[in-house]
């Protein structure tokens, strides 16, 4: 079971913002995949109900041209739909502002912030959702799983 869902979930990430199968990332050290300069960690707790953190960090050579970087975290269902963005958390200026075309301008730890609420303020029903994380127009994926 846990193979097919690995590769249902797989499938789906094609067609999701110019996806390929082998930039997702999976849970867990198997497969997993980073893009240079940023990293996307499992959110926690995992399995959730109702909320959950977002962990993630800049490196860097993110910044060695001087400019701000650009960070966007979204949360979609399996389906493909959106669902939510998750707000910024310890990013100065910005806690508590969605994370959608977010600059940060300098390289660190961070983190985001799900109330499991989608984007017309209804809590979600249980189930996979993907979080992508898009950092200079480059991404990762992870799942998360909502239980009830």
């Amino acid at each position: 079971m846990r193979r097919f869902l690995r590769v249902l979930t797989g499938l789906l990430l094609i067609p999701l913002v110019g996806l390929d199968p082998t930039s997702a990332q999976e849970t867990g050290d198997r497969g997993r995949q980073q893009n240079p300069g940023f990293e996307l960690r499992q959110n926690y707790p995992n399995p959730f109900n109702p909320e959950t953190r977002i962990p993630f960090s800049l490196g860097e050579e993110l910044f060695s041209g001087g400019e701000p970087v650009v960070v966007s975290i979204r949360i979609y269902n399996v389906l493909q739909q959106l669902v939510a963005s998750p707000t910024a958390l310890r990013n100065p200026g910005s806690d508590g502002f969605p994370v959608s075309d977010m600059e940060y301008e300098t390289p660190g730890e961070y983190e985001a912030y799900w109330d499991g609420r989608d984007l017309e303020g209804n809590q979600v029903a249980s189930g996979i959702y993907l979080l992508v994380m898009e950092v200079n127009g480059r991404s990762n994926v992870i799942k998360m799983f909502v239980t009830k």
